[in-house]
Order: structure tokens, then sequence, then C-alpha cells
């Protein structure tokens, strides 16, 4: 059996690479972006004058919600994050990503680590990230997090 694991449902890997890997009690996730299994871009929109809208909020809560479909496929859940490495495109997108991440975790929720990059693989995208969960495991024990599932 692999440790490693492309996951049906959500936007298929841009690469060789698997969207989850779990090593020991740890699980970790490949960066993750808005995109859609069709590869359209939740949270972009055109208007009727063909200007092009991206939305930090919408592209964030697809992020993470892309993020739980891929731990839930191994077991585990948001609960179990230890650590989150957020990519911006624009730091003056911080504060709409930080309201929505806030929707999601609080103090007491994983570490966390947002910097600003160039550009990410397609010009619509404004935030990925990369999460570390643990998941300590005794033999027919599932996390916390899997309980509630």
């Amino acid at each position: 059996m692999s440790n490693a694991k492309v996951v049906e449902n959500v936007a298929a890997p841009r690469g060789s690479f698997p969207h989850v890997k779990r090593a020991g009690d740890f699980v970790f996730v490949s960066g993750t972006s808005a995109r859609r299994p069709d590869n359209s871009i939740a949270g972009v929109r055109t208007t009727a004058d063909g200007t092009v809208v991206l939305d930090i909020r919408e592209q964030t809560r697809a992020v993470i919600e892309n993020t739980r479909k891929i731990l839930e496929s191994v077991g585990c859940g948001l609960d179990d994050l230890v650590s989150v490495n957020t990519y911006l495109v624009s730091m003056n997108d911080f504060a709409g990503y930080n309201e929505v991440y806030g929707e999601y975790f609080s103090y007491e929720g994983p570490t966390r680590t947002t910097v600003a990059v160039h550009q990410l693989p397609h010009p619509h995208l404004l935030v990925e990230m990369q999460v570390t969960a643990y998941v300590h495991r005794q033999t027919g024990t599932p996390s916390p997090a899997a309980r509630r599932n």
C-alpha cells in the first residue's frame, strides 16, 4: 500500500507529485489552490465589460475546503493540522485571506507562516496553502476529526 496518493474529486496535480503523503504519524499535503476538478478557479468572475475580478475570500475558502477533502481522503481533518504555509501573490490580499482563515482556525489551531510570492502557476490564482497534519494512530482508533465525519 502506498503512503502517497492523488485524490479524486479535487483538481489533479499539475506535475508528477501526490496530493498527500503520510510519513509515520505525519500527513503532508502538497500546495493546494482554488482550482476545481474541471480546472476552473473559484473566486474568478468576468464582468459584462470583460474585466476579470478575483476574490481572495472566495479563493481562500476554496483552498481550505480543497485541503479538507484531501485530508479526509486519508482519515483526518482540519483539526489535525499542525502547520500551514500560505503563499499570497500580494500582501494587499492579506486582510481578506486572514478574515476567512479565522473562520476556520483559532489561536489553538495550527502554526502559520504567510509569505508573498512573485506568482503562482496560473495568473488567476491569488493564494496557495501547503499543510502538515499530525495523526497519532493506535490500531483501530480514528483521529478526533475522523470520528466527527
